[in-house]
C-alpha cells in the first residue's frame, strides 16, 4: 500500500511539472527583476485547471517558503478571482479573503504570527471598491492575540496594530460593525498622533499632532488620495495625448504594456519614477518621459496636510 501512495504521488508530481507556467521574479515595491538572486519573492502562474478559465497563481519568498496562493483571470498581472490564501514565512496563515475582478469582496480573515485570528472584516460588495482613505468596511470581530474576543457581532473594542504587530496604531469601540465615539492613534510612518471622534462610522471631526508639534484639524475623511485635475479619463488623455510611439518598435510592430510607479509630492509634483516591468528600453523611457512632463496633480491630504502617496499605473503601447 505504502508503494501504492508513492506511486500516486509521483504522478500528481509529474502532472504539477509538465504543466506550462511562467515564473516571476520581484521586488516589495512592485518591480519585475531578471534574476531569482536579486528578487525579494517569486511568482508561479500556471495554467487553468481542467473545466476552468482561472490561472493557478503561486507566490514563495525567496528561500522557497509558500507566500500566497490564488486564482486569476489574467496571467501577468494577476487579477484575483475567488479564495486567496497568504502566509507568513512561517507557514501560518496570515490572511483568507474572497476576490472578484481584483478587489476584495465579502468576508476576509487576518491572523497573528502565532496562528491565532486576529480580524474578521466585511469588504463592501455593492460595486463601491474599498480604499484605505474611506476605511469602508464592516468589523465584525476581533481579538488579542491569546484568542480573547474584543469585538463580537460587531461591537467591542478594537485595537489596530501596524503590519508587523509591533505596536498599535489605532483603537477605539466598534458599533454595529463601524467606529463609534473617541479614537486615538499614532502612525509612526507619519510621525503623527491623533485623537477622532466618530458617530455609527462618520468622522466627525479629528486632530493631529505631528512630530514638530503642529496640530491639524480635520472631518468626513481621515485622508484624501491623490488624483489628477479631471481624473483618471483626463489623466489617459493627456498621456494618449502626448506618447510619441517609438520608431523601431513601431516599424516593428513591437507592443507591450508598461507598467510605471511614481510619487506624487506634498505639492503635486511627481517624482521617483519607476519602470516595476519593462516592455523596451525604448518604450520604457517614453513612459518615463510622458510620466515626469506630467501636469501637477492634486495631492494627497492625511490627518489635514499633505503627504507623499505612492502611485502606480499601466501604460498600454498598441498599435490596434
Amino acid at each position: 500500500m505504502k508503494f501504492l501512495y508513492t506511486l500516486i504521488f509521483l504522478l500528481a508530481l509529474s502532472q504539477c511539472l509538465a504543466q506550462k507556467q511562467n515564473v516571476y521574479y520581484l521586488k516589495n515595491d512592485g518591480r519585475y527583476v531578471d534574476v531569482r538572486d536579486s528578487a525579494d519573492y517569486i511568482r508561479v502562474v500556471r495554467e487553468p485547471d481542467s473545466a476552468s478559465t482561472l490561472y493557478n497563481v503561486f507566490e514563495f519568498y525567496k528561500k522557497g517558503e509558500k507566500k500566497l496562493i490564488g486564482k486569476s483571470s489574467a496571467i501577468d498581472p494577476p487579477v484575483f478571482e475567488g479564495q486567496f490564501v497568504t502566509y507568513y514565512k512561517s507557514g501560518r496563515k496570515r490572511t483568507l479573503a474572497t476576490y472578484k475582478g481584483g478587489r476584495v469582496v465579502g468576508a476576509e480573515y487576518d491572523f497573528y504570527p502565532n496562528g491565532r485570528i486576529y480580524l474578521e472584516k466585511q469588504y463592501p460588495d455593492n460595486g463601491n471598491l474599498y480604499n484605505d482613505f474611506d476605511n469602508n468596511l464592516i468589523i465584525k470581530s476581533a481579538f488579542d492575540s491569546l484568542g480573547t474576543a474584543l469585538v463580537k457581532d460587531g461591537n467591542g473594542y478594537y485595537k489596530g496594530y501596524d503590519d508587523k504587530f509591533a505596536y498599535v496604531e489605532e483603537e477605539g469601540p466598534i458599533k454595529d460593525g463601524k467606529r463609534d465615539s473617541l479614537w486615538n492613534g499614532v502612525f509612526k510612518e507619519y510621525d503623527t498622533k491623533f485623537t477622532e471622534t466618530y458617530a455609527t462610522g462618520v468622522l466627525i471631526s479629528g486632530t493631529a499632532t505631528g512630530k514638530d508639534g503642529k496640530i491639524t484639524s480635520y472631518a468626513g475623511k481621515r485622508g484624501v488620495p491623490p488624483s489628477f485635475k479631471g481624473g483618471l479619463d483626463a489623466f489617459y488623455k493627456y498621456l494618449g495625448g502626448h506618447i510619441h510611439y517609438p520608431e523601431d518598435e513601431l516599424n516593428r510592430n513591437i507592443q507591450g504594456k508598461v507598467f510605471i510607479s511614481f510619487v506624487v509630492e506634498k505639492d503635486g509634483k511627481v517624482s521617483n519614477i519607476k519602470v516595476l516591468k519593462s516592455v523596451t528600453p525604448n518604450i520604457d523611457a517614453e513612459a518615463i518621459r510622458v510620466i515626469k512632463n506630467s501636469p501637477l496633480w492634486v495631492p494627497a491630504t492625511l490627518f489635514g496636510k499633505p503627504v507623499r502617496v505612492y502611485y502606480s499605473i499601466p501604460i498600454s503601447f498598441s498599435l490596434n
